[in-house]
C-alpha cells in the first residue's frame, strides 16, 4: 500500500500490503518478511538554477495500480529493503551480510535483483523473439500457376479445414499435426516436407498486413520470413504489397484512417475532463486498449458492480494466500479503482495556476495502471497474454468465461448477458425440421452492404479513388457506406444455408436452412456489428460503415416459437460413420469406431471362459476394445440381467445419449456416471474427476464427453479437489450447448425493449491493430473512455461503434 510498503514472505516469496501482513502471519505462522519501500522525490529549482531534491511530504509511492507517471527527469527514486521478524517486528537494514546467515543474505539480493510483475510485461519479455529462417532469401518457388482464394481452404490431402498451412515453395495447402486435444490435422505439412524438402508454409488465417505465422519444417520452429510479401505475391495474395509511410499509415489507408481516428476520438473538440467515482481511466500497457474499453463498459454495470466491489471485504477477507492468482481478488481491486474516485480527483487550483504561469501542462496522475489484472486474466492465453492488440469481442467472451468459472456469492452476474438461442434447420426437399437450443452472450449483426442507402456516392467515390490511385494524387474525401440498422436486424432474421447438410429424413445429403430466433431475452443485450472480413483480392478489411444504430431498440419480433402446427421434425438420426483410410489416431478408431470394429481375439478369450458368445461381444463393445480384463469386469456386473445373451445391437450414431445408460448399466444411487465409460475416459489419460465431470454435463454420452473435455482444455490443468468443488454450469462458453446441465442454464427472461447505454469503437483496419475506445451514458449525459482521458463526449460517434451494450427497459 502506499504508507507501508510491500511485505515479501521469504518462505513463499508472496507479496503483501500492510493490511494483509498480520493476516498471512496468523494464518501461516510464517515469521520472516522482506519489507520494501520506495521513496519519490521530487526536484525543485536550485538558487542557481539547479535542480535539488525534494522528498514529497516523504509519502511513498508504491501503490503498483496508479498511473503516476514518475518516470520523468522531475523524479528521482530512493528504494529501501528490510528485513523484518514477526511477530516482534524485529528491522534489520539492508544489505547486512554481518548479522544475517548466507542463505538469507543471497535470497534477499536475488529477490531485490528479480524483474517485478510489472516490468515482466515489457514487450521484449513477453515473447521470445522470432529469428529469421535461414531459407528466406534463397527459397525456391516453382512456376505452377497456383493461386490462393481468399477462403473455401481444404486440405489437399483430407477433408480437414482447420489448422491449414501454405506451403511456400509450390503452394499446397496441408494440415497440420494432430493434439492429442483434438486440436490441429493429421500431419500431412509435414508429410509434404519430408516427400519433398520444401523447408517455409505459412499458416492460412494468420495473415495480415503486418506479416504472418510462418514455420521451417528444416529449423523446426516458428521463423521470421522478412520476403514474406513476395512469397505470397507468387501464389495470389497481395495482401502486403501496400508500403508503409514515415507516420506508420499506409498510402492507399491515409485519409479513411484519419477520418475514423478523428471521428470516433472526438479530435478537434475541446472535451471536459470528468473526474470522481465512475470516472476513473486506465493506463494503457503497450496495446492493451480493447481490455480497458471492455472492463469500464462491464463495471457500469449494477449487477458486477454489487458481484466484486459490494462484496470486496469479503473478498479480500477470504482471497487465498496469493491474492494475484484469485479471480475474483483482481476483479474485486479493479473495480474498487475504477468505481472509488480515489484515482480520479480533479488538479488543484495551486497546479493549475503553476501550469499557467510555466505555459506547460503537466498530465495528472489519474488513473489506475491494470498490470496485474491483465497478467492474470491473460495467463496461459496465447493471445492475450501477448502485447499484441486483440480483439475486443472475443476478450468480452473470455472474461465472461472466467467470470463463470469462478463464481463469487449466490449471484453470478454475468447470469445477465446470457440468453437461449432456438435454431430452426429445415431440410428443403423433405421440409421436415429440427429445433435445439444454444446458450449465447453476444447477438452478431452482419452489415447488410446491399443496403447502402448512399450507392450512387459509394460508386463515384470508388471511381475518383481508384483514379487517384493511378495518378498518384492524394485520395478523394471518404464517402462512407451508410447502412439502415433495419436491414442488418433483416439480416440476422433471415434463413443461411447449412453447408453440407445431411437429412435425417432422406438418410442422404440435401439443401437444408437454419433460422435463429431468441429463445429467452437477456437482462443486458450485447450486440456486435460483423465489420471484419476478407476482401477479393486476400486484403483483410474493416467495413468503413456507418449505421443508424437507435438508443431504443425492440427486438420483440425475434422471439421464438418453437414447433409449429404442421410441422414435422426430423428423424432423430445421426450420419452414418465413414471410417478414413487412415486414422488419426488410434483413441479415435478406439472410441468412436468402435461400433464397426470389435476386437474378436477378446471375444474368444471370453468366450472360452464358459460366457455365451453374444455376451461376449457386447462386453467387448460397451467396454471400447480395451481388451479382456476389462470386458471381464462387465460381464460379471451384467450376468444377472434378462437380456445378458441377447445379441448385441448397436445403437445409431446419434442415439448413445438415450441408450448410454441402459447399455453401460444403471446409474448409480449417487448419481454416478456407469464405471465402464468413466475408464474409457481415463485409459485416454484423463483425471476421472474431469472423465465424471464431463459425462455428468453430457447425460453419459461417451462421444459428446470426449468432445467436451476437448473443447474444455483449460480443465485439464485444474487439480481434482478444484474440479470436485466446480459448478457445472460455471463452465458453460460462449456457445456452448443448452442441454450439456441437467437443469439448464440461469436465464433472466423478459421484454424484447431495450435502451443503449454503451458503446466500443474500434479504430484501424484490424481487430489486431488500431485503437478501442469506449463511449457510456451516465447521469444522463455520454462520457468517452479514451484510455486515460475520461471527458465528457460532445459528439458520440455512435453510428460508427463496434460492440453496443443496452439494458432492458422495464414493462
Amino acid at each position: 500500500d502506499a504508507e507501508g510498503g510491500l511485505y515479501v514472505c521469504m518462505n513463499t516469496f508472496l507479496g503483501f500490503g500492510r493490511e494483509h501482513i498480520e493476516r498471512h502471519y496468523r494464518k501461516t505462522g510464517q515469521c520472516v518478511y522482506l519489507h520494501l519501500k520506495r521513496h519519490v522525490i521530487e526536484k525543485v529549482p536550485g538558487a542557481s538554477g539547479g535542480a535539488l531534491p525534494k522528498r514529497r511530504n516523504a509519502k511513498l509511492f508504491l501503490d503498483l495500480e496508479t498511473n503516476g507517471d514518475l518516470s520523468s527527469d522531475d523524479f528521482e527514486y530512493e528504494d529501501e529493503a528490510k528485513l523484518v521478524i514477526f511477530p516482534d517486528h524485529y528491522e534489520i537494514s539492508l544489505p547486512n551480510i554481518e548479522e544475517l546467515p548466507a542463505l538469507v543474505t543471497i535470497a534477499c539480493d536475488a529477490l531485490l535483483s528479480a524483474k517485478s510483475p510489472y516490468r515482466k510485461q515489457d514487450p521484449d519479455s513477453w515473447e521470445e523473439e522470432l529469428q529469421a529462417s535461414k531459407h528466406a532469401k534463397t527459397l525456391v518457388q516453382l512456376d505452377n500457376g497456383v493461386r490462393i482464394p481468399p477462403s473455401g481452404w481444404k486440405c489437399s490431402k483430407c477433408d480437414l479445414r482447420e489448422n491449414l498451412w501454405l506451403n511456400l515453395t509450390d503452394g499446397s495447402v496441408l494440415c497440420g499435426k494432430w493434439f492429442f486435444d483434438g486440436s490441429g490435422g493429421n500431419g500431412h505439412a509435414m508429410e509434404h516436407y519430408k516427400e519433398t524438402g520444401y523447408p517455409l508454409a505459412v499458416k492460412l488465417g494468420t495473415i495480415t498486413p503486418d506479416g504472418a505465422d510462418v514455420y521451417s519444417f528444416d529449423e523446426e520452429e516458428p521463423v521470421l520470413d522478412p520476403h514474406i510479401a513476395k512469397h505470397l505475391a507468387h501464389f495470389g495474395i497481395d495482401m502486403l504489397q501496400m508500403q508503409v509511410t514515415e507516420n506508420g499509415l499506409r498510402d492507399n489507408d491515409i485519409k479513411p484512417r484519419v477520418s475514423e481516428w478523428e471521428v470516433i476520438q472526438e479530435a478537434g473538440v475541446k472535451l471536459k475532463p470528468m473526474y470522481g467515482p465512475g470516472y476513473t481511466g486506465m493506463k494503457n500497457l503497450g496495446n492493451s486498449c480493447y481490455l480497458n474499453a471492455v472492463m469500464q463498459a462491464i463495471f457500469s454495470i449494477p449487477e458486477f458492480q454489487r458481484a466484486y466491489v459490494g462484496n470486496l471485504p469479503r473478498i479480500f477477507d477470504y482471497s487465498p494466500l496469493d491474492p494475484t492468482q484469485d479471480f475474483n481478488t483482481q476483479m474485486a481491486k479493479l473495480g474498487h479503482g475504477l468505481l472509488s474516485g480515489q484515482y480520479s480527483k480533479p488538479p488543484m487550483k495551486s497546479e493549475l495556476i503553476e501550469q499557467v504561469m510555466k505555459e506547460e501542462h503537466k498530465p495528472q496522475h489519474n488513473g489506475i495502471s491494470p498490470r496485474m489484472f491483465k497478467a492474470f486474466i491473460s495467463k496461459g492465453h496465447p493471445e492475450f497474454s501477448s502485447n499484441r492488440q486483440q480483439d475486443a469481442q472475443e476478450f468480452f467472451l473470455h472474461l465472461i468465461n472466467l467470470v463463470e468459472r469462478n463464481p463469487v456469492g449466490s449471484e453470478n452476474p454475468s447470469d445477465v448477458f446470457r440468453f437461449l438461442v432456438e435454431e430452426r434447420t429445415q431440410c428443403c426437399q423433405s421440409r421436415k425440421v429440427r429445433y435445439t437450443e444454444r446458450v449465447d452472450y453476444i447477438m452478431q449483426l452482419p452489415v447488410a452492404m446491399e443496403a447502402a442507402t448512399n450507392k450512387d456516392e459509394l460508386i463515384a467515390y470508388e471511381l475518383k479513388r481508384r483514379e487517384a490511385e493511378t495518378a498518384r494524387r492524394p485520395p478523394p474525401e471518404l464517402v462512407r457506406a451508410k447502412i439502415p440498422f433495419s436491414a442488418c436486424l433483416q439480416a440476422f432474421s433471415e434463413p443461411n444455408n447449412v453447408e453440407d447438410f445431411w437429412s435425417s429424413a432422406l438418410q442422404a445429403k440435401s439443401a437444408g436452412v437454419k433460422t435463429s430466433r431468441f429463445a429467452s431475452f437477456p437482462e443486458y443485450l450485447v450486440v456486435q456489428i460483423k465489420k471484419f472480413t476478407f476482401g477479393l483480392d486476400w486484403i483483410p478489411k474493416k467495413l468503413d460503415v456507418s449505421i443508424d444504430m437507435p438508443d431504443f431498440l425492440d427486438i420483440s419480433h425475434l422471439r421464438a416459437r418453437g414447433l409449429q402446427p404442421g410441422e414435422e421434425e426430423l428423424p432423430d438420426i445421426a450420419p452414418p460413420i465413414v471410417i478414413p483410410d487412415d486414422p488419426k489416431d488410434l483413441y479415435f478408431r478406439r472410441f468412436f469406431l468402435v461400433a464397426l470394429d470389435i476386437d474378436e481375439s477378446s471375444v474368444m478369450q471370453l468366450a472360452e471362459m464358459g460366457f455365451p458368445l453374444e455376451a461376449c461381444r457386447k462386453a467387448v463393445y460397451y467396454t471400447g476394445n480395451l481388451g479382456a480384463e476389462v470386458a471381464f469386469n462387465w460381464i460379471i456386473a451384467h450376468m444377472e440381467e434378462p437380456d445378458f445373451a441377447e445379441p448385441l445391437v448397436v445403437p445409431a450414431f446419434g442415439e448413445v445419449a438415450s441408450s448410454g445408460a441402459a447399455a453401460f448399466g444403471a446409474v448409480g444411487l449417487d448419481n454416478q456416471p456407469p464405471e465402464e465409460m468413466v475408464a474409457i475416459i481415463i485409459s485416454m489419460g484423463f483425471q476421472r474427476n474431469l472423465a465424471i465431470q464431463a459425462l455428468k454435463a453430457t447425460n453419459n454420452n461417451l462421444e459428446r464427453a470426449l468432445e467436451w473435455i476437448f473443447s474444455h482444455p483449460e480443465l485439464e490443468e485444474e487439480s481434482e479437489p478444484a474440479l470436485d468443488m466446480m459448478n457445472m454450469e460455471n463452465n458453460a462458453n460462449a456457445n456452448i450447448l443448452a442441454e450439456t446441465g441437467s437443469e439448464g442454464p440461469r436465464i433472466k427472461d423478459g421484454s424484447g425493449r431495450y435502451e443503449l447505454f454503451g458503446f466500443i469503437s474500434h479504430m484501424g483496419t484490424s481487430t489486431m491493430s488500431g485503437h478501442y475506445v469506449c463511449h457510456l451514458k451516465k447521469e444522463g449525459r455520454w462520457v468517452i473512455y479514451n484510455d486515460l482521458r475520461v471527458c465528457a463526449s460532445e459528439r458520440p460517434p455512435k453510428d460508427l461503434g463496434y460492440i453496443y451494450f443496452y439494458h432492458r427497459i422495464p414493462s
